[in-house]
């Protein structure tokens, strides 16, 4: 039998099997252990209370016991001490990606449980015994979730109860996606694993639990994908061949189903190799077409890349790169000169913590604006197909590419049920994201100019920017120039800091005059007054306008050209 251990303990002894490396916990096997914030065992003893005690080295944040029976895995005293009288006289397993997260010495955020008895009474008792949520997720096939807090954080856990599928577990566990989600485990420690999942873990294989699998659910064609991506792990070859086979069962799938796989496949850190994975397995034609079809897409010079398709995973890539400080290691992974990264450090380094804030800050769903800005990298040139030229010189040209490109974004997006402001960002990416280089012919951009660009780019200003810039380096590569760079840096930095330093002054000043007032100095609502508002704005951004008299004044000089009967 392989015994797999848990990650992340200070003491215990490493051991490296395949491409995961184990901890073997068996010197605790039948006793608790406390843990610091770090993951170190600081205390250990027969009870939770006596590892409290005896913990020395900085102050305990998780208990565990240890399970006596192979592979001796720390189970967490929350919130499974709270569920072993709960759960007393009935048939429970925690099930699925939980275990395997267990045995990789992950946090548990999610908790699945499979049960041998009604499930959703279960829930619903759990629920009301933890002070907690219940959800009906399944009613047809006995699911159902219960919502509790965390008392160490005050964040919501789900604990998610499902009935058995078939008669034994060992049944259910067959009809998993893959073995490595197809392991079970009693509130004791004892595994249930018989499709092998422990092993497969240990050698780091992603392999489908039967040749069903997929016909089951093809949801998991892409899921492959993604846990294999996640996990640092291979698809055997013969997952890979089933993969190929039922590729095109993709598009039966729910669009909200796909949502959720694709935006976890480009959230990873390196999304570019998992999508290249999803074209090798023939599901990129299906899932993303429009990014799939930039293969044939040649292009000429000043782009490094021969084709769109490659030129669209660097740009992937240098934006993922754009979201952290240069580094030589950065540099050496992509085709731009180094030089290149120090002049983008030092232009960003000053605005790296407002530029980190509005990064992170979610729009929709959740959806932070860093992960979307790799959505605007990834469908960036997809209107190339649409408007490919060639001039009598033979150069290549892609004219209007970045409108037709937001108008097939916003088509993809909806079609994958994007949230509206989500979809909003991303097309606005595409639609502005040349924007930049125009800008730059003539740097630093004047006030108004600054202006524009944040009434047409609105929010997703920012974004746009790092997508220009990561577009740039991964056009021009080792034969970019440094003028050039420098041109696209000021005008970069300008707008940068218009939005994150001078924002109330030139991206949205406070208006001097509204409607009311217009109205009064007798101008009549309709289009006109939109129109004299307007330019009203742009002359404060530019700072020809700074008081009400000078409002009043602009007003009045105006109105006469608009409304000539005024």
């Amino acid at each position: 039998t392989t015994e797999i251990y848990t990650l992340s303990l200070h003491d215990a002894l490493p051991i490296s099997r395949g491409t995961i490396t184990m901890i073997d916990l068996k010197q605790y096997a039948g006793r608790w252990i406390a843990r610091n914030e770090n993951g170190e065992i600081t205390g250990t003893g027969k009870s939770c209370m006596e590892a409290r005690s005896t913990s020395g080295a900085g102050t305990p944040v998780q208990f565990a016991w240890v399970s006596p029976h192979p592979p001796h895995l720390a189970l967490p005293e929350w919130p499974l001490e709270l569920l072993r009288p709960l759960f007393a006289g009935k048939d429970v397993w925690l099930a699925g990606g939980a275990v395997r997260d267990l045995l990789l010495g992950r946090t548990l955020h999610d908790w699945d449980f499979t049960t041998a008895g009604p499930a959703m009474a279960l829930a619903r008792q759990v629920a009301n015994a933890l002070r907690g949520a219940y959800v009906t997720l399944d009613d047809e096939h006995d699911t159902a979730r219960a919502i509790i807090r965390n008392p160490a954080n005050g964040r919501p856990v789900t604990l998610d109860f499902a009935a058995l599928r078939k008669p034994s577990i060992e049944a259910d566990l067959h009809c998993r996606d893959f073995t490595i989600n197809a392991i079970a485990m009693t509130l004791e420690g004892e595994i249930v694993d018989p499709t092998g999942g422990q092993a497969d873990l240990a050698a780091g294989i992603v392999r489908a639990a039967s040749d069903q699998a997929f016909h089951q659910d093809p949801a998991r064609l892409l899921r492959a994908v993604r846990a294999a991506s996640e996990l640092g792990c291979r698809i055997e070859p013969a997952t890979q061949t089933l993969i190929r086979e039922q590729a095109k069962a993709i598009t039966t799938v729910s669009a909200e189903r796909i949502q959720a796989e694709l935006l976890r496949i480009v959230a990873l850190e390196a999304a570019a190799p998992a999508l290249r994975l999803t074209d090798s397995l023939s599901l990129l034609q299906w899932a993303l077409p429009e990014v799939q079809g930039l293969q044939s897409v040649t292009q000429s010079y000043p782009h490094y890349r021969a084709d769109a398709y490659t030129h669209t995973l660097d740009t992937l890539t240098t934006v993922e790169a754009l979201l952290t400080p240069a580094s030589p290691e950065i540099a050496a992974q992509l085709p731009a000169p180094s030089w290149c990264w120090e002049m983008l450090d030092s232009t960003l380094a000053p605005l790296r913590g407002p530029l980190h804030a509005y990064l992170e800050e979610p729009l929709a769903a959740e959806l932070p604006r860093h992960d979307l800005l790799k959505w605007g990298a990834l469908l960036h040139d997809i209107g190339k197909s649409a408007t490919r030229t060639v001039d009598a010189e033979e150069r290549v040209h892609f004219y209007g590419h970045d409108k037709e490109g937001a108008a097939l974004a916003e088509e993809r997006l909806n079609h994958l049920r994007f949230p509206n402001q989500a979809c909003d960002f991303v097309t606005t990416m595409v639609r502005e994201h040349m924007r930049l280089i125009g800008m730059s012919r003539t740097p630093p951009p004047t006030r108004r100019a600054i202006y524009h660009f944040y009434r047409d780019a609105g929010d997703a200003g920012p974004a746009v920017v790092l997508l220009a810039l990561a577009d740039a380096l991964a056009v021009w590569g080792p034969a970019m120039e440094k003028a050039y760079w420098s041109a696209l840096l000021t005008t970069a930095d300008a707008l940068l800091r218009g939005y994150f330093e001078h924002h109330d002054e030139v991206v949205a000043p406070p208006p001097l005059l509204n409607g009311h007032d217009l109205t009064a100095m007798g101008i009549a609502p309709g289009p006109a007054m939109g129109k004299l508002l307007g330019l009203l704005r742009e002359a404060q951004a530019a700072g020809e306008i700074t008081t009400r008299a000078d409002a009043e004044a602009f007003i009045h000089s105006h109105s006469s050209f608009l409304i000539p009967n005024s």
